[in-house]
């Protein structure tokens, strides 16, 4: 069938994309609704498509579907069904190539825009005058849900059961159990998603709606301004970071920080430390901060390979020895609080001031209620991408080690490449030849599946995917899209101006300020620690779990975000000049190269190679 896409596109069709040498097959690793169907080319070629580096900046493996569904279902339930979020619904999502790529579902219709906006009034509503109450249940939601899964357990399939299983009224038998903690740990990773989004549409919104205002009367206030006067306020996610300077100066005061010298590794600093009384008391705070401190992911935390810092403590004993030599050398960067306090109520005062009498009476209810549920974007983060969702990974491993003990697979991690029904699928297998002693055929069946799909996955990640398929839109609408993404209306357009490289990018204006430096692009969490002093981080999108590299570096440009994605809130709490929401900076730009990053104006220069 021949290409429906309008010649002026500057993206190509979703529908020509080629596969990888060798990668042929690649479609079985996702479910039928996530792939580009020759059934709805119509649509679907005819859509606005990015691809959602931010979150997904891999190709996806199979079982990880499960954090696309399900959040995508929740953010859809909250924003569409529940909240009736005026101008948009919920986000679709295809793979391409093991890429993941995004759509929004706007509303155009102006009478069912009016429509929602009438239930959206009286529900948010209800949320921002109770804002304190019901996010303090929140956290106690999240606290249980994350206790019921440390509670959960995965049984063995002894030869015989125990005597309690023949005798004890109520009990059950381990082909049950097994299932029923498998069923139960997708349900509850569909619970957290289910919070996760509960609070997260309406900091945005809140905040979306204070920008309307300012831009309403002041047409002419930058956005970064905006931004700043939201800025200098502590957030959770900070606090991690805050107990690495900590134990840092407490290693110093010790007179242990020398355990911290020649790169050893964590097993070899803890056993020096070990063998002293002040090291041992130095490990005995270190064990207080692990909980909850420690339940940070090395990255974004939505797919099974970021583990906690609990599971691999290199980052946090890299940064801890980071930390000691600024405090030896006395130049400890301490994030500018003070400082960005002073701007952000002198921006507020100048513009207040500004402001007709009739909408500085909103305008403070707004700004009010923007830094009231400003930290919940950033927190949320820690409960759910990074306390809840590290447990969550280590709970299906322990499927996976089952699986493995019984042969159904060569390594227990094995588990991430077959898709999570196709393990309900091996597990009732592997339950039903344990129960009657007959001969399973998953040996043989799932270990060649997981190794093709393994090799497929190592070719895909040498893939390039375009920042975007299909037709460039007319006007973005989905807020989520605007502040999270960073991708509005203006910036897709400038996306598609610039197709073909060139010296200079346009993004967001994410924090003021210009420098001029060395650029260090970093396209995992495995590239950290080769960031050095005064670089400038290049990346597709940061995580807060990268928080001790902003004290290194000097400025950040990324591929995806907006002027709430975390990057741009890191960079402003620490003073950094910022651009996010490039679309191509990591495809133009190399290690090494001189570059200019203009965060006031959202320009990005290329000055030498």
């Amino acid at each position: 069938m021949a290409s429906t896409v309008p010649a002026l596109s500057a993206f190509p069709s979703p529908y020509s994309i080629e596969t990888p040498e060798g990668c042929e097959g690649w479609e079985e690793m996702y479910p039928y609704y996530a792939l580009f169907d020759e059934r709805r080319r119509e649509t679907d070629e005819n859509r606005f498509w990015f691809w959602n580096s931010m979150h997904f900046p891999a190709p996806h493996p199979a079982f990880d579907v499960f954090c696309i569904d399900s959040p995508y279902q929740a953010v859809g339930s909250w924003q569409n069904r529940v909240f009736a979020v005026p101008p948009a619904m919920g986000i679709d999502y295809r793979v391409v190539n093991g890429y993941i790529y995004i759509s929004g579902n706007p509303v155009t219709d102006p009478a069912k825009v009016a429509e929602r906006a009438t239930y959206f009034q009286r529900r948010a509503g209800y949320y921002y005058e109770n804002w304190s109450e019901l996010y303090g249940k929140w956290r106690a939601k999240m606290e249980a849900l994350i206790a019921e899964l440390d509670g959960l357990v995965v049984p063995g399939l002894p030869e015989y059961e125990p005597d309690e299983v023949a005798f004890a009224a109520d009990r059950n038998t381990a082909f049950y159990e097994v299932l029923e903690a498998y069923g139960r740990t997708l349900r509850l990773g569909d619970l957290m998603w289910q919070h996760h989004f509960e609070f997260l549409l309406l900091g945005y919104g809140a905040y979306a709606t204070f920008v309307d205002l300012c831009k309403a009367h002041l047409p002419d206030i930058p956005d970064q301004h905006i931004a700043q006067m939201v800025a200098g306020i502590d957030v959770l996610l900070f606090r991690p970071d805050a107990e690495l300077r900590r134990l840092a100066q407490l290693a110093l005061d010790a007179g242990v920080d020398g355990a911290f010298a020649n790169g050893s590794s964590p097993a070899e600093i803890d056993a020096q430390l070990g063998g002293s009384e002040a090291g041992r008391g130095w490990l005995a705070e270190l064990e207080q901060a692990k909980d909850p401190w420690f339940n940070m992911a090395t990255g974004d935390g939505l797919t099974h390979d970021y583990r906690s810092w609990l599971d691999d403590p290199s980052i946090p004993y890299a940064a801890i020895a980071g930390y000691i030599a600024q405090l030896r050398s006395g130049e400890l960067r301490l994030r500018p609080t003070e400082e960005i306090q002073r701007e952000r109520d002198r921006l507020t005062a100048e513009y207040g001031a500004l402001l007709p009498e009739q909408a500085q009476g909103p305008w403070r209810d707004l700004l009010a209620l923007s830094r009231t549920v400003f930290p919940y974007v950033e927190e949320h983060k820690f409960y759910c991408d990074y306390w809840f969702l590290t447990r969550w990974w280590n709970k299906v491993r322990e499927f996976g080690a089952l699986l493995a003990s019984r042969g159904f697979l060569e390594d227990g991690e094995d588990i991430f490449h077959l898709g999570r029904h196709e393990v309900s699928v091996a597990l009732d297998e592997l339950l039903l030849t344990w129960a009657t002693g007959g001969e399973p055929l998953g040996p043989k069946h799932w270990p060649p599946i997981a190794a093709r799909r393994k090799q497929m996955l190592e070719r895909l990640a040498k893939w390039s995917p375009p920042p975007a398929l299909g037709v460039t839109p007319d006007e973005i609408t989905d807020p989520m899209t605007i502040m999270l993404w960073g991708v509005t209306t203006d910036r897709v357009r400038e996306w598609a101006r610039h197709q073909d490289g060139g010296s200079e990018l346009r993004g967001a204006a994410a924090s003021p300020g210009t420098v001029e430096g060395v650029a260090r692009v970093v396209r995992s969490v495995d590239e950290i620690a080769d960031v050095r002093e005064d670089e400038i981080l290049v990346c597709g999108a940061t995580s807060p779990a990268w928080a001790p590299i902003f004290a290194r570096i000097k400025a950040t440009v990324t591929d995806v975000g907006g002027v709430m994605s975390h990057a741009a809130i890191v960079c402003r709490e620490y003073g950094l000049p910022a651009v996010v929401g490039t679309g191509r900076a990591t495809a133009l730009i190399r290690t090494g190269m001189r570059i200019r990053v203009d965060g006031t104006a959202g320009l990005v220069t290329i000055l030498e190679p």
